[in-house]
């Protein structure tokens, strides 16, 4: 069996939140196909539980701690050595000398990396003779860009030049590694007009769901009290972009929902909810529940799942998630990013026709569509990641399959 480096800027486990999907699917399925070695952060004390099961899917594995308040601290040297800041906040000397201890005293010649920031540790000459794939995921940079757009100053300076920085890592990243990976096609024609120069090297491989896991056919215990009509958003709260979507969701769109319809409810399922997100139960018919033991439930008896997020970058699991469900989803434009337009989506980003159609949700007047059926067609993990073993093994046209759909 072949070895393999895989360097993961998170623990992959558990698999509660977007980008540990895809790296725990990504580890479970390279790991029955080569010797993985596998270098990775935990940044959060409860994930140390689970590093003995994800142990026992590698062959040999490094865990650094990080803490993200050294971490903040640590990535302000970014600005003395004019680098992004994302780099510095995943530097760790531990890691580098595994990395390299791993390298000289093993037949390592593959390396796959997961999220832009991972690839410092195998820059320069001494891994050229490697063949190296990343998994961008997203065009991270982009999402500063986006982060400035929305803040005021003095944020929205910092967050202009982390883009700018953080996409000429990018580029040069692109432009050393073998293949460039995306999580859709949108994203990696994004990033293909960014990095012109890398363009034969980049292309997508798309997210996959459990559908087994997620399916409608199972029967959940209701979480809602009677006579409630539940609209559901799920998702970890105390990342940025879904806190800026649920508080704009209470506060614009559900205010008019609830006013005209009282039974109506807004529950916010995830862990971690930060202060900004725990105030929205103070309004009418919002309810935070904060960490719960299972998803399905909320989803398989809402009336519909919501995706309002005015930031976003690639695929949204928790959309992809509520369509396995057979559940209607109203989403922004920019949630609905990188889903095939056939999953019946129901798309607004104002919050006058949002609130409108989410009142046709809860009248009955509109039904799930065939979201199930296009995330069996399109979203199957194991037909998607197998692209990578394509990309790990230097199949001269694996980005051309990349950029192809591939049936369940």
């Amino acid at each position: 069996m072949e070895e393999l480096l895989l360097l993961v800027h998170r623990i992959p486990y558990p698999p509660n939140k977007g980008d540990k999907i895809r790296s725990f699917h990504l580890l479970k399925h390279l790991a029955g196909r080569y010797r993985v070695h596998l270098g990775t952060f935990v940044d959060d004390a409860a994930d140390w539980q689970y590093v003995p099961l994800v142990r026992e899917m590698c062959s040999e594995s490094y865990f650094a701690p990080l803490n993200p308040r050294t971490a903040r601290l640590r990535s302000l040297t970014g600005l003395v050595r004019g680098e992004p800041l994302t780099l510095p906040y995943y530097r760790d000397s531990g890691m580098r000398r595994w990395v390299h201890r791993l390298l000289q005293s093993r037949l390592v010649r593959r390396v796959l990396v997961f999220s832009g920031a991972m690839a410092q540790y195998v820059m320069g000459d001494d891994f050229s003779d490697m063949r190296r794939v990343v998994d961008f995921v997203d065009v991270d940079s982009d999402k500063w860009r986006q982060y400035a757009a929305s803040r005021s100053f003095p944020m929205n300076a910092i967050y202009r030049r982390e883009a700018a920085r953080l996409l000429d890592f990018e580029r040069r990243v692109a432009d050393t590694f073998d293949a460039s990976v995306f999580v859709s096609r949108e994203e990696a024609e994004l990033f293909k007009h960014l990095a012109p120069e890398s363009i034969g090297r980049i292309g997508y491989v798309d997210n996959g769901v459990d559908s087994d896991y997620f399916s409608p056919e199972r029967d959940y215990d209701c979480p809602y009290q009677a006579n409630e009509q539940a609209l559901v958003f799920t998702g970890a709260m105390d990342y940025w972009a879904n806190v800026d979507a649920v508080c704009w969701f209470a506060r614009e769109v559900f205010s008019r929902i609830h006013e005209r319809m009282p039974q109506a409810r807004f529950y916010i399922v995830g862990g971690r909810p930060i202060e900004a997100v725990l105030e929205l139960n103070r309004l009418p018919g919002v309810q935070v529940t904060g960490a719960v033991p299972d998803v399905r439930p909320y989803l398989a008896h809402a009336v519909a799942a919501v995706a309002p997020l005015r930031i976003a970058r690639g695929v949204q699991n928790k959309v992809l998630e509520a369509l396995a469900m057979a559940r209607p989803v109203l989403a922004t434009m920019a949630a609905a990013e990188g889903i095939e337009g056939d999953a019946g989506l129901l798309l607004a980003d104002d919050a006058q026709l949002q609130a409108e159609l989410a009142l046709r949700l809860l009248r009955g007047e509109v039904v799930a569509g065939a979201g199930r059926e296009c995330v069996l067609r399109r979203y199957n993990w194991n037909a998607n990641l197998a692209r990578f073993e394509r990309l790990l093994e230097g199949d001269a046209v694996a980005i051309a399959l990349t950029n192809t759909v591939v049936a369940a």
